[in-house]
C-alpha cells in the first residue's frame, strides 16, 4: 500500500520551497553584493567548435567567475553570452546582430578570423557596442579606428600583435636566429591564402631581404589544400634550407604530417595556429617533433598572471590554453577595470578609460595604441612579444627563441643531419 503523504509537499516542490526560504533568509541577512542592477552581459562572437573558440570560451569564464566571487563590477555581476561566427563572414555578420540586437550584451570580446572581424565592423560600428578583439591579427581591422574614429572607436585589439609586427617579429627570427645562430641564410615562405597572411608576407619579405637572409621562394596555397606534396617539391627544388610556414586556417595536422613522412630534408617553423593547441603533437602522433611554432605566452613568469592563469586554465579545463585565452581572459578584467573607472558602462565614458589602459596582463603589459591596436613589447616596454616554441620528443615544448627566454637549445629533426 503507498505511503500516506498527505500534509506533505512533493519533494522537487519541497526543495523549491527551502531553496526559496534560503535565499529568503540571506537576503534578509545581508544586501546581496549585486542588488545593484542587472547582470552586466559579455557577447562572445568566436568559432565555437575550434579549439581557439573554446578556449576563448573558458577564458572568459574564469575571469567571469573570479570577478562575480568578488563583488561584481558596480555591483552587478557579469554573464556570457556565446554566438558561435564559424569561420564565415556571412555567419560572423549574424552573431553580432544576434548578440548586440537580440541578446543586446554591454561588450563584445571574441573573434577569430581576419576577414570575419573585417565584415563584422560595419556592424559592430552600427550597433556602437565596444568589441574587444582576441584572435584576428589583420592591420586592417584596427585602422578603421585611425580613419573614422567616430564610427570605428568601438574597436579594439587585445590581442594577437597585429600581423605586420608579428612580420616584424618573424624578421627577426630569421635574421638573429635563423641565419644567425643555425647559419642558415636560403629561406622558403609559404602561406595559406588568408587575408592575415597577404598583410603578412611582402612586411617579412622585405625585412628578411634587407637583414640578409635570401629569400628563394614565397608561396600562397588554399586553405582547403589536401596534399603538400607539389608545393614541397616547389621549396625543395628552390634551394632553399629553412621553411617558414603562416598558417591559422589550413590543415596544420596534415601539413606537419607529410613534412614527418616525406623526411623533408629541413626544419620548418613560423606561425601556426593550430599548432600552437597543447594537444597538437599528440593528435598527430608526434610527427610535429622538430617543429617550431609562434606563441604569445608559455607557461613561464612573463608577467605575475602568467603561471597562475595557465594553470588556473589547465585545472578547470585539463588543457593548455591557446593564444585567444590570453587575450580573452585579460578582455574581461580591462573591460572591468574600465567599467569600474567610468563608474558606468556607458559606452563613451568606457571607451575613454580603455583608452587609457596599462594592465599587468598573461602575455605581457596590455596598452593600445592611437589605432586601439595592442602594442608589441620593445626592449624597454613588457607588452606581449613573439616566442618561436619546439615540439621535443614525448611532445614537450621548449623555448628556443627569443634568447632572454629560452628554455632549450634547437635541435634538428632526427632525419636530418647536421
Amino acid at each position: 500500500m503507498p505511503a500516506d503523504h498527505s500534509g506533505l509537499l512533493p519533494r522537487s516542490l519541497a526543495r523549491s520551497a527551502l531553496f526559496a526560504l534560503g535565499t529568503a533568509v540571506l537576503a534578509l541577512a545581508a544586501p546581496s553584493a549585486f542588488a545593484q542592477g542587472k547582470p552586466i552581459r559579455i557577447g562572445v562572437p568566436t568559432a565555437m567548435q575550434l579549439q581557439v573558440g573554446r578556449d576563448t570560451q573558458d577564458a572568459i569564464k574564469l575571469a567571469i567567475d573570479d570577478i562575480n566571487a568578488k563583488g561584481g563590477v558596480l555591483g552587478r555581476k557579469l554573464e556570457m553570452v556565446v554566438a558561435d561566427e564559424t569561420e564565415n563572414p556571412e555567419t560572423g555578420i549574424s552573431a553580432i546582430k544576434k548578440l548586440t540586437a537580440d541578446e543586446k550584451v554591454d561588450v563584445l570580446i571574441g573573434g577569430y578570423t581576419s576577414g570575419v572581424t573585417l565584415a563584422q565592423l560595419p556592424h559592430i560600428s552600427a550597433a556602437k557596442t565596444i568589441y574587444l578583439g582576441v584572435g584576428a591579427a589583420s592591420p586592417s581591422i584596427t585602422q578603421k579606428v585611425k580613419q573614422d574614429y567616430d564610427n570605428y572607436k568601438y574597436v579594439f585589439r587585445v590581442g594577437p600583435i597585429n600581423a605586420a609586427n608579428q612580420a616584424r617579429e618573424l624578421t627577426g627570427f630569421i635574421s638573429n636566429f635563423v641565419k644567425g645562430e643555425l647559419g642558415i641564410s636560403k629561406i622558403a615562405i609559404v602561406g595559406e591564402n588568408a587575408k592575415w597572411v597577404q598583410d603578412l608576407v611582402p612586411v617579412l619579405k622585405k625585412g628578411a631581404t634587407e637583414a640578409g637572409a635570401d629569400i628563394r621562394v614565397t608561396e600562397f596555397f588554399d586553405t582547403q589544400t589536401a596534399d603538400f606534396s607539389p608545393l614541397f617539391s616547389k621549396v625543395k627544388d628552390s634551394g632553399a634550407q629553412y621553411l617558414v610556414v603562416i598558417l591559422s586556417h589550413a590543415s596544420s595536422d596534415t601539413f606537419a604530417k607529410q613534412w614527418h613522412d616525406a623526411r623533408f630534408p629541413m626544419p620548418y617553423g613560423g606561425i601556426d595556429v593550430k599548432s600552437m593547441d597543447g594537444d597538437f603533437c599528440d593528435r598527430i602522433g608526434a610527427k610535429s617533433v622538430g617543429q617550431l611554432a609562434a606563441n604569445f605566452a608559455v607557461r613561464a613568469p612573463l608577467t605575475p598572471r602568467t603561471i597562475p592563469f595557465f594553470d588556473d586554465f589547465k585545472k578547470a579545463t585539463n588543457r593548455s590554453p591557446v593564444y585567444t585565452a590570453f587575450g580573452a581572459n585579460d578582455a574581461v578584467y580591462i573591460y572591468a577595470d574600465a567599467v569600474k573607472r567610468a563608474g558606468s558602462v556607458e559606452t563613451d565614458k568606457v571607451i575613454k578609460e580603455l583608452e587609457k589602459t596599462n594592465h599587468v596582463g598573461i602575455p605581457g603589459i596590455i596598452q593600445f595604441d592611437e589605432m586601439h591596436d595592442v602594442k608589441p613589447g620593445t626592449a624597454t616596454y613588457k607588452g606581449p612579444s613573439f616566442l618561436l616554441a619546439q615540439w621535443r620528443d614525448g611532445c614537450k615544448r621548449e623555448v628556443v627563441y627569443p634568447k632572454t627566454q629560452r628554455t632549450a637549445d634547437f635541435k634538428y629533426p632526427s632525419w636530418i643531419k647536421q
